[in-house]
């Protein structure tokens, strides 16, 4: 996509970003307006937005760099964040020994989803497993996933997942655990049903559970034209997590990219909102621990 999905979300057109950035008056004014954050620590962080990370986009940089996940949680740690998502049970040792959680645990995959009464059972399942993990670490959320459309119609996809959805949500209810659909483009995730705001919603409306919302991807919902920061506004009760990544490409979240994500965390800390928000964001530059510390910093509105 060439185009940003709202100029709400962009400071001016692209364009207008870019003649922004060049006008700056050298490092200095770059580093006031996207902060580059080698100094950020958990004790200089202002904390209105509780932020993670999800551990998938550093496996390659931890790799090559020969990073232990002990390692990683202990930097993660250090630089303010509060939890490492997508993780598994042998993995929370790790991430618990400094001080951090799993704000979301994994269930079922991305194509095969709770769209199709068929698939409920064996989805289903492994999302109370991972409600009995997640409730036993003390840890908050779950997540699921519609399953791709495979011809089927978007309206009898939403009845399958709402289905789905009421037969597990008295059981996260009595766990306290909150259970988030998420939304995902249907670009890079070819044929993924969950694509839209609108779609979302009325899930979440039509299962009726406090214990069952959405995780919001922002650069999913970019990728797909919605409006992150009107929604983030207009329907925040509906969201349970957040998941960042910059607009386009998915890498940093800093000026190389479109959103304005200093902006749409305001907009979040000022709906109230308490949980977590994923940095999920795939590093393009050599030092990812670095782009990590840049993310946490603009985040920290």
């Amino acid at each position: 996509m060439a185009e940003s999905p709202s100029q709400n979300l962009i400071a001016g057109s692209a364009l207008n970003r870019r003649s922004m950035l060049r006008s700056m008056a050298g490092a200095a004014a770059l580093g006031a307006a996207w902060p580059l954050a080698r100094e950020v620590s958990a004790a200089g962080l202002k904390g209105r937005i509780n932020q993670s990370v999800c551990l998938w986009c550093y496996r390659r940089y931890m790799k090559q760099s020969g990073t232990s996940l002990d390692e990683f949680a202990a930097a993660c740690a250090e630089m303010g964040l509060k939890s490492i998502e997508l993780t598994t049970p042998d993995q929370w040792p790790a991430l618990e020994k400094h001080g951090l959680i799993c704000a979301m645990t994994p269930s079922h995959g991305i194509a095969k989803g709770i769209n199709r009464l068929e698939n409920h059972d064996e989805c289903l399942a492994k999302v109370r497993q991972s409600i009995d993990d997640t409730a036993a670490a003390g840890f908050p959320s779950v997540i699921t996933l519609s399953g791709n459309r495979e011809g089927m119609d978007d309206e009898e996809g939403l009845k399958n997942c709402v289905i789905g959805l009421k037969k597990i949500a008295p059981y996260a209810e009595k766990k306290k655990i909150t259970v988030c659909l998420e939304l995902l483009n249907s670009i890079d995730h070819k044929d993924y049903m969950a694509d839209s705001t609108e779609w979302c919603v009325r899930l979440v409306q039509q299962v009726g559970s406090p214990r069952v919302k959405v995780l919001y991807d922002i650069y999913h919902a970019a990728m797909m034209k919605e409006d992150p920061l009107a929604d983030i506004r207009d329907h925040h009760d509906c969201w349970g997590h957040y998941h960042t990544g910059g607009y386009p490409g998915r890498n940093e979240i800093d000026q190389t990219q479109e959103l304005d994500y200093p902006k749409l965390m305001q907009a979040i800390a000022e709906t109230g909102y308490t949980g977590h928000v994923g940095q999920e964001f795939v590093p393009k530059r050599p030092d990812a621990m670095e782009s990590l510390r840049q993310a946490v910093r603009i985040c920290d509105v």
